[in-house]
């Protein structure tokens, strides 16, 4: 066995951190850490708060989809709805209202589909992902910086979509893949 695959296992040790940036939903640090072998590497580290999504069935074969433009991405995306969890938030208190303010729904039944790390080296962001079904029409309160259409969409057409990589947010990906194998589709 090579002298670095011995050190795989092996944590890395924080010898100091600085705070260079943070707002109400990310904060950035940089890290000074030891490396297994005892070198050392400044390491940056985003930090986010933990987020949901919900794939919505609103029958057995129809899910709703949402399309906004995404800032970052540069483009307009189809995707099921996800968002931040708020502060004391569960994930499940999170998902209903991600639910409430993107399409205006609440989910009866809420199933946990994955949890997953939306990023595994810069990025300290936790997904929790869920099949929504037995929806509910509730009043729509859309988060203020949020410009969203609703779509229904056959379930078939969506996984299509994620096959062709014409859906490329990674938690609808997941969701997606999951559902499938969750609903023996």
């Amino acid at each position: 066995m090579s002298e670095r695959a011995r050190f795989a296992e092996v944590p890395w040790k924080q010898k100091s951190t600085r705070q260079i940036y943070q707002n109400p939903w990310i904060s950035l640090r940089e890290d000074i850490v030891e490396l297994p072998n005892g070198r050392t590497t400044i390491y940056g580290v985003v930090t986010c708060s933990e987020c949901v999504g919900v794939l919505p069935f609103l029958d057995p074969n129809t899910v709703l989809m949402i399309k906004q433009y995404r800032y970052v991405a540069k483009q307009v995306t189809w995707e099921m709805p996800t968002g931040g969890m708020h502060r004391g938030e569960s994930r499940e208190a999170a998902a209903q209202r991600e639910l409430s303010e993107e399409i205006g729904y609440r989910a009866e039944k809420l199933t946990w589909l994955s949890t997953f790390h939306t990023s595994k080296s810069v990025v300290d962001e936790t997904a929790h992902l869920f099949l929504g079904e037995v929806l509910v029409k509730v009043e729509l309160s859309p988060d203020e910086t949020e410009f969203i259409e609703v779509r229904a969409f056959p379930f078939e057409e969506v996984l299509q979509m994620v096959l062709r990589s014409e859906i490329t947010d990674s938690m609808t990906v997941i969701g997606v893949l999951q559902a499938v194998r969750q609903l023996g589709l």
